[in-house]
């Protein structure tokens, strides 16, 4: 994974950007290409079977091209050989759907949504757990249980 580092100031109410210094602000600096999956491994929140479990159902989500596109593609769809040898991309492009959908589908109706919000869509826990009206600091538990789920349906031992 490419790395892409920001430099941002922190106050007290936030993270500010600019060219104005306070005396009373630290600096960060945060790789901005790291998913929130990653970042929830690597602080210990996440065992590694369920990283590659959410990695995996991120990976079919976008061979599968389900994410929203502003004008129509025309280009062919190109997915490097995985395990769908021998298939037009059209055909790997239905195959990683079908098994996005039924991943999903395994995972449950109350657990599918903070799944593809932190795992395909990129947001964090936090914005993941306003977005669905939940308590603060809840998601990161039913997060976990979601990635065991499709880490089963993926058969990752």
């Amino acid at each position: 994974m490419a790395r892409m580092l920001a430099t941002r100031e922190l106050t007290p109410e936030g993270p500010r950007r600019g060219p104005q210094v306070d005396p009373h602000t630290r600096t960060v600096t945060v790789n901005l290409a790291e998913s929130p999956l990653s970042w929830l491994r690597a602080r210990g929140h996440l065992t590694d079977r369920q990283h590659e479990a959410g990695e995996r159902l991120r990976a079919d989500y976008e061979r599968a091209q389900l994410s929203p596109s502003i004008t129509m593609r025309w280009d062919a769809v190109r997915i490097a050989a995985t395990g769908d040898r021998g298939l037009t991309p059209g055909e790997r492009q239905t195959a990683a759907r079908q098994r996005f959908d039924a991943a999903i589908a395994h995972a449950g109706r109350g657990l599918s949504d903070i799944l593809w919000r932190v795992a395909c869509a990129g947001e964090g826990l936090p914005a993941a757990e306003k977005a669905l009206d939940w308590p603060a600091r809840s998601g990161k538990l039913v997060l976990r249980i979601a990635l065991d789920r499709i880490a089963d349906f993926y058969r990752i031992g």
